[in-house]
């Protein structure tokens, strides 16, 4: 099914997503909101720029986004796929449960906040470029890449990992991070560590025709929670 989001207004065109039965082609994008919300099967490729709220608790279809997409993608997504061809906006990821979001750009502040892990149910988000001031707030699970491949800068902003107190991330750079909060610490990632994370980074790479020698030719950190957080009184018995 193809549709024009110009045409239809957001509302009618999440009304014709919601019914279709089959896979959907959306052109004409310009900011429409709750493109694809809590949706179950099918693909949604999108031509053009989604609005706020792309794939708010997605539960297993995949989103293909060429172009640029706004704040909130994925909010609280259960499962499925969400892939960005250029920069997503602030919030990507928050509160995620399961599935996973690859954005081959940038994207803003607070990306990964809240994300938690169940079981099996473990989120990933593979940023292939920068991202904003407090990468990984609050971080209680899951999986975080940032790769850094626009710059030879440390590819995050400030106060990353603020609160964090449960999953891990990985950032890809040649620079040591500076400043960064007591709830964090920091290793370089042993071969072991990238051997983990490699299907990851591999799917990213057959995503976005990034070749994996780019990608593996800068070392990363790895950050966890520190044992001594203070933060980990307020969420947990111990």
């Amino acid at each position: 099914m193809k549709l024009s989001a110009h045409e239809l207004g957001f509302q009618a065109l999440n009304e014709k997503i919601h019914s279709s039965k089959e896979d959907v082609v959306i052109n004409e994008c310009f900011g429409e909101r709750f493109i694809g919300v809590g949706a179950s099967s099918k693909t949604i490729t999108i031509n053009g720029t989604p609005g706020n709220a792309l794939g708010a608790y997605l539960d297993g279809a995949a989103i293909i986004v060429n172009g640029n997409a706004q704040d909130a993608v994925g909010d609280t997504m259960n499962d499925g796929k969400i892939i960005i061809y250029g920069n997503a906006g602030d919030t990507l990821g928050y509160a995620m449960r399961g599935g996973k979001i690859f954005v081959k750009g940038n994207s803003g502040y607070r990306t990964g906040i809240h994300m938690k892990e169940y079981k099996e149910k473990r989120p990933v988000i593979v940023v292939g470029g920068s991202t904003g001031s407090f990468l990984g707030e609050y971080l209680a699970g899951g999986l975080i890449i940032v790769l850094g491949l626009d710059t030879d800068e440390f590819p995050a902003g400030y106060f990353t990992g603020t609160g964090m107190h449960g999953g891990e991330m990985f950032i890809r750079s040649n620079k040591t991070p500076i400043s960064l909060p007591k709830q964090v610490s920091i290793n370089e990632a042993s071969q072991s560590d990238i051997r983990r994370i490699e299907d990851n980074l591999a799917e990213f790479s057959k995503v976005f025709d990034i070749a994996m020698d780019e990608i593996l030719s800068k070392n990363f950190y790895r950050l966890i929670p520190n044992a001594k957080n203070p933060y980990k009184q307020l969420y947990t018995e111990n």
